[in-house]
């Protein structure tokens, strides 16, 4: 909704709240309004709740893919000391003592990267879930906004009941958010 539809809506609320039989239909419209503006930040702000997290999940992969290289270039290394011959076998078993110490610490840290970067994905699934409930009650005020100022250029209530029963799903929707896991 933009700046002239908000200003048309009121300009139907103000001339519905001269006739005392519309007063309610301009008060839903306001209230509407504002339930619209509040459903839309919240849906902002998800959709940046998902996108932060997804930007976290991926430094997060990118940690682990990097430890994995490591890991692999190291695991190489060790192979090779095993194959080549060696002048100093001390200082080669020290090494290889060493590579596999490091290998061992690595294996623990790739398991907790990866657990963490797939915990963060999970996030983002839930977040994404969330904004996308709030897109749905966002829509569905603002069609009961729609409708119900119809009622007042056509002085049919009947407007302004199908406009309540948009507005109540778009409310159920908003609220669907907090039984979401």
């Amino acid at each position: 909704m933009d700046a002239n539809d908000a200003q048309e809506l009121q300009e139907h609320a103000e001339h519905g709240s001269r006739d005392s039989s519309m007063r309610p239909v301009a008060f839903t419209m306001s209230v509407l309004a504002v339930l619209v503006a509040v459903t839309t930040v919240l849906g902002h702000r998800t959709h940046t709740q998902a996108v932060l997290y997804q930007n976290k999940a991926t430094d997060q992969w990118n940690f682990y893919q990097a430890h994995k290289i490591r890991a692999n270039d190291t695991s190489l290394a060790a192979d090779l000391l095993s194959v080549v011959a060696i002048s100093d076998k001390n200082a080669a078993s020290k090494i290889a003592r060493s590579y596999a110490d490091h290998e061992d610490k690595w294996l623990g840290d790739l398991k907790k990267a990866q657990e963490d970067a797939e915990a963060l994905e999970a996030r983002v699934d839930q977040a994404e879930a969330r904004a996308d409930r709030f897109d749905l009650a966002e829509a569905l005020l603002e069609i009961g906004m729609v409708i119900t100022s119809v009622t007042l250029l056509t002085r049919s209530r009947i407007y302004w009941y199908f406009g309540i029963i948009f507005s109540v799903g778009g409310i159920a929707s908003a609220l669907s958010v907090l039984f979401l896991k």
